[in-house]
């Protein structure tokens, strides 16, 4: 069994390629949507909420978790770790390791929530690969709330807006390859793409899933294993959680999220 948890409905992208990849697993997904956003919050209070959706996920016995949300994994990946001797997988790693083998100019932007770019761990991971590399961090605390509240259909306009403010010193750049540092932006990549229709787009939620993926099909990794079941939380009332995470899971199916309360899984 797999767990995978975010801030809030993001993290169902990293899933999506889990279950497609591992169809024989069992996972549970727990979504904090009654305090998302992590981006915008202290560092403190980031490790607070992630050591109790952790602790919520182990409660289940979980094999091994994937922190699907790149505020936490800039954050609190190291203390999460300190915990628990299960395997816990960030997004950092194997997003920057992507983004290094696509970019062809060596020029790299990283879109991600405030937190995650005051952190500069995505900068600060190419740089350690690549010291010659160019990177653009630009925070854009807009997009998750955006995501989270619907307004990610094609052709929104408040979205493109949104996305043409964020996006342009990355134009002048010249970047060729845009980092999506938080698992909600491939959601509103179709906005994205189309101001910048040449850039190459690395999710960051995909990256974190292969990574985790390839490991335990190879066995370095070890799973108990499962009957492809999916079982979702949340944070909040889960009355629109279906149709919201239909449009991250598209036509991979789950079930019905239930609502739990997290701050009960405190240190």
């Amino acid at each position: 069994m797999i767990g995978v948890f975010d801030s809030g409905l993001g993290g169902l992208t990293g899933l999506k390629e889990l279950v497609k990849r591992l169809p024989n697993e069992d996972f549970i997904y727990f979504g904090d949507t009654g305090r998302v956003p992590y981006g915008t919050k202290s560092t403190e209070i980031i490790k607070k909420y992630s050591h109790e959706d952790l602790n919520f996920l182990l409660s289940f016995g979980v094999d091994a978790v994937l922190v699907a949300c790149g505020t936490v994994s800039s954050t609190a990946l190291t203390e999460l770790r300190s915990v628990t001797d299960k395997p816990i997988y960030g997004v950092i790693t194997p997003t920057v390791e992507a983004a290094l083998k696509k970019t062809k100019n060596g020029k790299i932007g990283v879109l991600g929530t405030s937190a995650t770019i005051k952190s500069g761990a995505f900068e600060r991971g190419i740089h350690e690969r690549c010291p010659s590399a160019f990177v653009r961090s630009v925070a854009c605390p807009l997009f998750v709330p955006l995501v989270e509240n619907g307004f990610a259909a094609p052709g929104d306009e408040i979205t493109l807006a949104a996305v043409r403010r964020y996006l342009q010193p990355l134009i002048d750049d010249g970047v060729d390859t845009l980092v999506l540092g938080c698992t909600h932006y491939p959601i509103i990549s179709w906005a994205i793409s189309e101001v910048m229709p040449n850039v190459t787009l690395i999710s960051s939620g995909e990256a974190a899933a292969d990574a985790l993926a390839d490991d335990i099909l190879s066995g370095k990794v070890s799973s108990s294993g499962g009957n492809g079941i999916v079982k979702c939380y949340c944070s909040d009332v889960p009355s629109d959680f279906e149709a919201t995470a239909a449009i991250f899971m598209g036509d991979v199916r789950i079930g019905h999220a239930e609502m739990i309360d997290i701050e009960s899984y405190a240190v």
